[in-house]
């Protein structure tokens, strides 16, 4: 390594570099890091293309943290708005800075998503007022009144002497992933395993080997949204849950998508370092709270 902090330890990494050019002054380079050979290091600069540098003339370098995304600083609210399209019916209802959400049965069940309030900030009409709506709505369809909260947050914390606790069960992480990116991933790491698609406006629907692994994807605007991804236990471990998701991304990415969000439950281990391995980060993990 020199006397920097560089080796073929940081391909795949975001490195800086200061190398001299020909006329003996020196400057930096920032990027990926992707290719270390016995001479030479290759840096795709970000916008700009890959530059390939002697490592003779190195002056000094070492890995820096990611670029900060610009999906990570979009509100958790904003953020689950968007999985309204996943319900081809779904009623909504303001409730101050609240949303009220009742869904039909998806995949023969009520999903909590689709019916709770989402809730992730003040509501601005008071706390009182807005519990008393949760349980008015709700009610109403003879639903358990339940709220959708960002776990840990404040909104959990003020709702708990109101009457509202934890489920118990059921904490999931939203992750987020550039599709471009996570696409490219998965397909160099997906089996090759003849896939039945079938795209309908806005979705997709897919299985592979006769459906011992299946997945789903729903556009709202430019982002993507994965779901019901499924292997048949009996055929865990070659792979399968990479190539649906390679079959997901492609189809959202031929659309135009840029971002890919999914919902995995913090106690799915293997999804989530599946996800991970693939460029998905946490962005909030939910939690639904029920009246008591």
């Amino acid at each position: 390594m020199g006397r920097h902090g560089l080796g073929p330890h940081v391909v795949g990494q975001r490195v800086v570099v200061r190398h001299l050019l020909p006329d003996g002054r020196a400057t930096d380079v920032l990027g990926t890091c992707t290719e270390w050979g016995a001479d030479s290091l290759t840096v795709d600069r970000e916008r700009h293309g890959p530059v390939e540098i002697r490592l003779a003339d190195v002056v000094t370098g070492k890995p820096v943290p990611p670029r900060a995304s610009v999906r990570a600083r979009v509100a958790a609210q904003e953020v689950e708005q968007h999985v309204a399209a996943l319900w081809t019916s779904i009623t909504t209802e303001p409730l101050g800075q609240w949303q009220l959400r009742a869904s039909p049965p998806h995949g023969g069940r009520l999903r909590r998503r689709g019916n709770s309030a989402l809730a992730m900030d003040d509501p601005g009409i008071g706390w009182a007022d807005a519990a008393w709506g949760v349980r008015r709505f709700y009610d109403a369809l003879d639903q358990v009144p339940t709220v959708q909260v960002q776990r840990g947050s404040q909104v959990e914390q003020t709702l708990a002497p109101l009457g509202f606790a934890p489920m118990g069960d059921g904490d999931a992480h939203a992750q987020l992933a550039s599709v471009a990116r996570a696409l490219r991933s998965v397909r160099s790491a997906a089996p090759d395993v003849p896939a039945e698609v079938e795209e309908l406006p806005g979705s997709v629907a897919v299985a592979l080997d006769g459906g011992a692994a299946s997945g789903r994807g729903v556009l709202s605007g430019d982002w993507l949204l994965v779901e019901s991804l499924v292997v048949d236990a009996a055929h865990r471990r070659r792979g399968l849950a990479t190539a649906v998701l390679a079959e997901v991304l492609d189809w959202g990415a031929s659309l135009g998508a840029t971002t890919a969000l999914l919902h995995v439950e913090t106690d799915n281990a293997g999804a989530i370092a599946l996800y991970e391995q693939h460029g998905f980060t946490t962005h909030h993990t939910n939690r639904y709270l029920v009246a008591r």
